[in-house]
This record gives structure tokens, C-alpha cells and sequence, in this order.
């Protein structure tokens, strides 16, 4: 009796380990593998490096000029006396000009040469289409037409005249930054480059234009200001 109840407790207790320890498995290396697999992994994105954008270029297509000329006025007409005849002068031309871009500008200019005894006295001042090329890196050439008043007082023949007048004439840039590289590329290739400085000028006018008028040329020599 004593051994069948014996038995009974051994099964009992048995049983009981096996139901308490039901979830204590032991994990297989099979099993522990398995798991691993079913990791779901996320993938990370490297970081996007954003360029910092270009300063914008503290630059002005506005110029400005200073310089000397030296003028010559000859008379067209059979005028008597002193009224008739060749004069040359000189004084000082001022221009101000806007670049639109590396091809076109307008610009503004006037001159004026000291009045003389026996001679002329020419004031001049028009506005200008201007044309223009960069050859080189510095140096630019350009052309000038437009509309322009001129006047002359003195010992010739008078004139007092609104019409065409033309010119050509040559830039060079003398600041660190080339001017027709540095100014344009803001425009047109987003470069923010500066450029701003003084440059030199030579060009030639005829200061009316018309048949039969009397021949007014000046050729100016100076200093440009690019802002």
C-alpha cells in the first residue's frame, strides 16, 4: 500500500514539475538563428550635405567717368573773315553709364572746353546706345550712337545743332576682378564673383553729324569708376 501511494506522489509530483516549468523551454541554436532572421533590419540613409548658397555679389552696373579732350571744330561754310577756319580746344568730358549686359549699355556724356578769344568754345551732351565687346579679360571695346546738342561760341562760325552723333572707343579694367568676367556672371552664370574698381578710357566722337555741318570731333582720354 505503502509503495502504490509512494508511486502515486512520484507521479504527481512529476506531473506538477512538468506544468510549472511548461514554459521554461531551453532554446535551440536552430531556434535562436530563426529569430535573428526574423529581425526586421532598417535600413539608415546617409546624410544629404546641402552646398551653402553663393553670397550674392555686391555688384552694380552702373559706371561712371572722368577725363580730358581735346576738340577741333572746322568750318563747312564760304564765311568771311574770321568766321571761317579750323580751331582746336581742349577741356573735360564726364560720362555716366548703365551696363545692361556684356554686349549693351546706354550712357550719358557731356564735355565743355574753355571759352578763347580767337578760337571756340564747344559744350556738347547726349545719350547714347552703346555697343560693346569684351576682347580680353580686362579690356573691352565698344561703340557709341545717339542723340546729342551741341554748341559753340567764339570767333567761328556758330553752331547751335541737335542731331546724331557717334564714336567709338576702347575700356581697360584695372581693378583685381575683370570687369566684363566678374560683373556678368552674376546675370548669366549665377557666379557670385565682385568686381569693383577703377579702369582707364579712350574713345573718339563726332559730335554732329549731318551733310554740309561743320566738322566738331574730340577724342577723350579718362578715368572710369565701376560701382
Amino acid at each position: 500500500m505503502k509503495k502504490v501511494q509512494l508511486s502515486i506522489l512520484a507521479l504527481l509530483t512529476s506531473t506538477n514539475l512538468i506544468m510549472a516549468g511548461g514554459d521554461i523551454v531551453p532554446v535551440t541554436p536552430y531556434e535562436v538563428e530563426d529569430i535573428k532572421a526574423a529581425e526586421v533590419v532598417v535600413p539608415t540613409e546617409a546624410p544629404v550635405v546641402v552646398p551653402a548658397p553663393l553670397a550674392a555679389a555686391n555688384v552694380s552696373p552702373i559706371y561712371v567717368g572722368l577725363g580730358i579732350v581735346a576738340a577741333k571744330h572746322k568750318t563747312n561754310c564760304n564765311c568771311v573773315g574770321t568766321k571761317s577756319g579750323t580751331d582746336t580746344t581742349g577741356g573735360v568730358v564726364a560720362r555716366v553709364g548703365y551696363d545692361f549686359n556684356k554686349y549693351m549699355g546706354i550712357e550719358a556724356r557731356g564735355l565743355v572746353t574753355p571759352s578763347k578769344s580767337d578760337g571756340t568754345e564747344i559744350r556738347h551732351a547726349g545719350v547714347f546706345v552703346k555697343p560693346q565687346y569684351p576682347v580680353t579679360e580686362g579690356l573691352n571695346v565698344y561703340g557709341l550712337g545717339g542723340i546729342a546738342k551741341t554748341t559753340t561760341k567764339g570767333s567761328l562760325q556758330k553752331v547751335d545743332v541737335s542731331g546724331l552723333a557717334f564714336g567709338a572707343g576702347l575700356e581697360y579694367d584695372l581693378s583685381d576682378d575683370k570687369k566684363k568676367d566678374a560683373k556678368y556672371d552674376r546675370e548669366f552664370d549665377g557666379i557670385a564673383d565682385q568686381e569693383k574698381g577703377f579702369g582707364v578710357f579712350a574713345d573718339y566722337e563726332r559730335l554732329y553729324y549731318k551733310s554740309g555741318s561743320p566738322d566738331m570731333d574730340a577724342v577723350s582720354v579718362g578715368v572710369t569708376y565701376d560701382f
